[in-house]
């Protein structure tokens, strides 16, 4: 019995080795490469809005690899520069007075807020004061301080005021460009008793020649305004000499810098000026109504409000400084 299995045994024990060394040559081969899936990239579409699929392989393989080297072997054109942002110069003639640092508090935080912008504050003084001085130094704004006293003589009630301060902001504005090329500007005079809207300094930025807008609680009344038809300024609504060349408050327009730079000699005039006259004296001598450009949806939207603080009560102030510290006010 034994004899017998043996010897099959040792009759299958070839079939056996060959088995095993054919199933030992098929795992050591290398196993085929899987068939990488098409990858869609999102920001590419097909004609009729099909997707492309892209291989991962690289930027050298899918379809778009031809397109890609003729996009490569061109030089790319450099980015055109945007063109600057025209600066905004702000003339803003300031005087002593109990009021004084708080208006130019408010100022300050409007301007702050604008791009570009220049202040230019000219003190009715003989020198500097320290406490605007101090005030422009912490404002964080790009500023000129400028100084001029009005004569005595000019102080009188019913006389324009603000006259030596708004010149000497035109002689500083035209000194620092005669003799380099003016970039785009525009130039706005910005007393430190009114409140703007930011939206105001958008319309006036793009002013060609000057540009010209209404103005609230101005006049005696609750606003003052260009009339306007078809984009021509053709009137005045004003509560006081409607007959003035350019019956406006000198909050209600802007000019280009290249205009003032234009008319050197374009000044506000003291002799023979009238009260209330300044501004069309001024006017006069750089544009006409004709070409003025209204703005504010063609003068129907109040930017700019002619407010003044209301005149401190200072009845129970001590004629001597009584407090043992020294406040800034």
């Amino acid at each position: 019995m034994k004899s017998v299995l043996f010897s099959r045994f040792f009759i299958l024990l070839p079939w056996i080795l060959i088995v095993i060394i054919m199933l030992d040559v098929d795992t050591r081969k290398p196993a085929p490469p899987l068939t990488p899936r098409p990858y869609f990239s999102p920001y590419m579409a097909g004609r009729g809005g099909a997707r492309l699929p892209l291989r991962k392989g690289g930027p050298e393989s899918g379809p778009g690899r031809s397109s890609q080297k003729s996009n490569e072997s061109g030089p790319h054109p450099p980015p055109q520069p945007e063109p600057p942002l025209p600066t905004i110069y702000a003339i803003t003639p300031t005087y002593s007075r109990p009021v004084q640092k708080a208006e130019l508090t408010r100022l300050a935080n409007t301007f702050r807020q604008v791009a570009q912008l220049h202040w230019i504050l000219v003190e009715d003084a003989a020198a500097r004061s320290e406490l605007v001085s101090r005030f422009l130094a912490r404002a964080g704004l790009p500023s000129t301080h400028l100084h001029v006293p009005t004569p005595r003589r000019y102080k009188r009630p019913g006389l324009p005021r603000a006259t030596e301060q708004r010149n000497a902001g035109l002689t500083w504005l035209r000194q620092r460009h005669q003799h380099q090329r003016a970039q785009p500007g525009v130039l706005f005079f910005a007393d430190d008793d009114n409140t703007y809207s930011l939206e105001l300094f958008q319309e006036m930025r793009t002013t060609r020649k000057v540009s010209v807008w209404p103005v609230g609680l101005v006049g005696g009344r609750r606003y003052e305004r260009p009339l306007v038809e078809n984009g021509k300024v053709v009137g005045w609504y004003t509560g006081w000499r409607a007959d003035r060349p350019f019956a406006i408050d000198m909050a209600g327009f802007a000019v280009s810098l290249q205009v003032i730079l234009s008319n050197p000699k374009a000044v506000f005039k003291r002799h023979g000026s009238q009260p209330g006259m300044q501004e069309s004296d001024f006017l006069k001598q750089i544009t006409t109504v004709e070409e003025l450009e209204p703005k504010a949806s063609n003068c129907t939207k109040v930017l700019v409000w002619h407010t003044r603080t209301e005149k401190v009560n200072l009845a129970n102030e001590p004629k001597y400084h009584l407090d043992t510290v020294k406040i800034e006010v």
